[in-house]
């Protein structure tokens, strides 16, 4: 390689569904995320079948499902989080799957990892409240949350024949070019 080559590598970013739904509208909002940003190595992890946090199932050894998702935060430059809003917070099922992985603590894979949040709910609200409440999470393990976060509210109307309509795609776009892994600097390796 020349003095003024530059090798480039592709991005890696982490996608999670908070929900289970096979066709939940943050599922498709984080596969519209995936659509807005073709060039990037995306993965989708899944936290179905991650058991409840034990500690004493955890002293026996990680289990498999909360091992691998462990491993797929780690190997990202970036991860995005698309969540619905339970009960005015995040899904119990998405809370599982990151207390698994903040383990063990301030030595997790998420400690220094940009995170960016995604909500959407079919009310007026766009899942706000669980934003909050992710942020907090993330905060307390010393991840790196993006200030910019994407809320959709009214989602139903957002998405036809389940595609993003144009504005949500753009705003999709918009925010994933504030990961720090998309600037010229984060993606030039030589």
């Amino acid at each position: 390689m020349h003095a003024t080559e530059v090798s480039m590598s592709i991005p890696r970013v982490l996608g999670i569904a908070g929900s289970l739904r096979v066709d939940s509208y943050n599922r498709r909002l984080l596969e519209a995320a995936t659509d807005a940003l073709p060039d990037v190595d995306w993965t989708i992890a899944r936290i179905r079948g991650i058991p409840p946090y034990d500690a004493d199932v955890e002293a026996r050894g990680i289990p498999p499902a909360a091992a691998q998702l462990k491993d797929q935060i780690a190997a990202a430059d970036a991860v995005v989080i698309a969540t619905p809003e339970y009960n005015h917070s995040i899904p119990g099922v998405l809370k599982n799957a990151i207390d698994w992985a903040s383990r063990p603590g301030m030595r997790s894979p998420f400690v220094g990892k940009p995170v960016l949040m995604l909500a959407a709910s079919t009310g007026r609200g766009g899942a706000r409240r669980a934003l909050d409440h992710l942020r907090q999470v993330l905060d307390s393990m010393d991840a790196d949350p993006l200030p910019t976060e994407v809320s959709v509210a009214s989602v139903r109307g957002r998405f036809a024949d389940g595609e993003p309509d144009a504005d949500l795609r753009n705003e999709l776009r918009a925010a994933l070019e504030r990961l720090p892994v998309m600037r010229p600097e984060h993606v030039a390796t030589g």
